[in-house]
């Protein structure tokens, strides 16, 4: 189980919003040049971004803005935007376990835990910003 890259796009596309955005139109072709990925791509997750509220996204060569300042915007935000989960679960269950089996009948019961690791991971998104990775940048830069 993985969490796919495009949360970790997502990130990049904002932290290049705070980095860059006074300086240049933040647009597609431009995020995508950042990036190294095809720009349909990062129209995609602008959509998903842009329907959390998080950014906006002015037609043609008018770029992208966020919504509200950096240092409000969490992990978590940007993970619940863009990694659409099932049934908004993390571990996503098989289905038919033999009852007849004694671990079959008792597996999804001894998995519980999961839930509560999921709800820890979340927890600990919440507590990274934005600001936090365009500020660890900028030291770099």
């Amino acid at each position: 189980m993985q969490i796919s890259s495009r949360f970790t796009i997502a990130i990049h596309i904002l932290a290049c919003v705070e980095t860059f955005g006074k300086e240049h139109k933040i647009t597609s072709d431009f995020l995508a040049s950042s990036i190294n990925v095809n720009p349909v791509i990062i129209r995609k997750i602008l959509s998903q971004l842009r329907n959390a509220g998080l950014i906006e996204v002015a037609r043609g060569a008018g770029g992208t803005t966020a919504t509200k300042p950096v240092d409000e915007i969490t992990f978590y935000d940007v993970y619940k935007a863009v990694d659409l989960l099932e049934e908004d679960t993390l571990f996503h269950f098989h289905e038919n376990p033999n009852p007849d089996c004694p671990v079959g009948k008792n597996i999804h019961m001894a998995l519980e835990k999961l839930e509560r690791i999921q709800r820890a991971m979340e927890q600990e998104m919440r507590q990274f910003t934005i600001a936090d990775v365009a500020g660890q940048i900028r030291q770099c830069m």
